[in-house]
């Protein structure tokens, strides 16, 4: 039986925190070791310059930092390969090739772009290489016949754009070639972790985050400032769990689901005060990234090993996508010299 193949990744634009190791991190970590896929992880640092490219420094600082998270949360370069997007050569120029298939009206109707484009302000300076990113995406995920993309359900629409793209390509050159992707959606029920001040998202900029790198001092201090109920006052006072950062911290990292409805229970009656329940949470979160902390420490101890493993795993991607590659000149008729 073939395997399935999968492709996921992230922007080097910094550390990776806990909101991604429950988005992302832990899943893919499963889908690897259910020995059902083969599995490709990008550090797409050519997507993160498209608004970027006036900070590369940004990029290169974060790129080990992301390679290190991988490997901490349990990433095996032996089960999946890790690859830096910017050393494939071929997604280059496939995204070339697509470019001709996609219309700058169907680019402007994909409504992930259009709210991007909101969030980071561009206004009419929007970079051309941000606004043809998901035709770039397209080029990562069928590069190495990607069967399955892990998405959210805000990303669905790029998805879709390079099954269209599939579809156009197999059509237009009379070829079975690229193979159309299906996404893989994350269980229900998780939703997007807030920020440790109650805001509904999670991120360096916003100074909100518990890195999956911070030391045990530094994640006391961060839970112990997380945003709880501002009108609990008095340890007496019943107090609120809806929109208390704690109680959604343990909702998603407390195994003992009978212990978290017993801690509701009480805080909403009156008698529990935050300084306790904080440190309740100070010892589940530590329990989840304490052995995390331990392997990422051993991998900063030797980063050349790190890069040895990205430039193994972009090495081994580079012969499954130029293959790829080779196949599409075929179909379009460009192998002039073979």
């Amino acid at each position: 039986m073939t395997k399935k193949v999968i492709l996921t990744g992230d922007r080097p634009t910094g550390k990776l925190h806990i909101g991604h190791y429950v988005g992302s991190l832990r899943n893919r970590v499963a889908l690897q070791d259910s020995g059902d896929y083969d599995s490709y992880i990008m550090i797409a640092d050519n997507q993160a310059l498209t608004d970027n490219a006036h900070d590369p420094e940004k990029i290169r600082k974060s790129l080990l930092q992301v390679a290190m998270d991988y490997l901490a949360v349990g990433i095996d370069p032996q089960k999946s390969t890790i690859l830096v997007q910017s050393q494939i050569p071929a997604l280059t120029d496939m995204m070339n090739q697509y470019l001709n298939l996609v219309t700058v009206a169907r680019l402007n109707r994909n409504p992930t772009v259009k709210t991007e484009i909101k969030q980071k302000a561009f206004g009419e300076s929007v970079p051309a290489g941000f606004f043809v990113y998901p035709v770039s995406q397209a080029a990562d995920i069928t590069a190495f016949k990607a069967t399955t993309v892990p998405v959210g359900d805000d990303q669905e629409p790029m998805l879709e754009q390079t099954r269209e793209i599939v579809r156009s390509f197999n059509k237009t050159y009379q070829t079975d070639t690229l193979v159309e992707p299906e996404g893989y959606f994350p269980p229900k029920g998780l939703g997007r972790i807030p920020g440790l001040d109650g805001n509904a998202k999670m991120s360096k900029s916003l100074g909100n985050a518990i890195y999956l790198s911070d030391d045990a001092d530094t994640l006391k201090k961060k839970v112990m400032s997380m945003y709880t109920d501002p009108d609990h006052i008095h340890i007496e006072d019943p107090g609120k769990v809806e929109g208390n950062v704690v109680f959604t911290y343990l909702d998603i990292f407390d195994e003992d689901k009978a212990k978290v409805a017993d801690l509701k229970a009480a805080y909403q009656h009156g008698g529990l005060g935050d300084v306790k329940i904080k440190r309740y949470l100070m010892d589940v979160l530590d329990g989840v990234l304490r052995p995390i902390r331990e392997r990422r420490a051993i991998y900063e101890a030797d980063p050349a090993q790190v890069l040895q493993i990205l430039k193994d795993g972009t090495a081994k991607a580079n012969v499954v996508a130029d293959q790829t590659w080779r196949e599409m000149q075929d179909a379009i008729g460009i192998n002039y010299f073979e």
